[in-house]
């Protein structure tokens, strides 16, 4: 009978804790609309927007890759890590929209990997576990996320198919801002 008290305890304990996480994941969410996206300027004039700055990353070959390879396709870059709860949160929503409009639109996806807390073996797991597909690049000396002053994680830019940054994003996007940072772009 004492058996039974303790699992059911625990389980009281689990369900609480998945129900209040859920709750919490609702309000992150809710928190983090449409509204949450920061214009750079006035999209349709280029002369006031800023170039999207160039940087350095590796992918898990370990082969240098530029943000300027990218240019001439509009670009959702977006920086996160495989221990982060919010980039999780929002992965689902990146991997949906890359299926839907990976032909036209360039999803990079650059994993700030410190090589402690985040590794690339960490991060590679991560993506090949989820089997997503979008473009998965590796910011192994913190170039690309000192460059765009990245402080927290997930942050994500929209950067126009002429290389200039239209919008961006701090903290998880649900999929109805991802679908408008995306049409900013396009």
């Amino acid at each position: 009978m004492n058996n039974k008290k303790k699992i059911f305890t625990i389980l009281l304990i689990f369900a609480l804790f998945v129900g209040g996480a859920s709750m919490l994941y609702k309000q992150l969410v809710k928190g983090t609309n449409v509204d949450q996206l920061s214009k750079q300027q006035n999209q349709d004039d280029s002369k006031q927007l800023e170039q999207a700055p160039d940087f350095v990353v590796y992918d898990v070959q370990g082969n240098e890759v530029k943000l300027s390879d990218y240019i001439g396709k509009p670009i959702v870059l977006n920086f996160w890590a495989s221990w982060c709860p919010p980039c999780k949160m929002e992965m689902p929503d990146f991997h949906e929209m890359h299926l839907e409009l990976g032909e036209d639109i360039e999803f990079l996806m650059i994993n700030v990997t410190d090589g402690s807390r985040e590794t690339l073996k960490t991060a590679s797991d991560y993506i090949a576990d989820n089997k997503y597909t979008f473009t998965v690049l590796y910011d192994l000396k913190s170039n690309a996320s000192s460059i765009y002053g990245v402080r927290s994680m997930p942050t994500t830019f929209f950067i126009n198919s002429e290389g200039y940054l239209v919008a961006y994003a701090t903290g998880a996007i649900d999929l109805a801002t991802l679908k408008r940072g995306i049409d900013m772009i396009k």
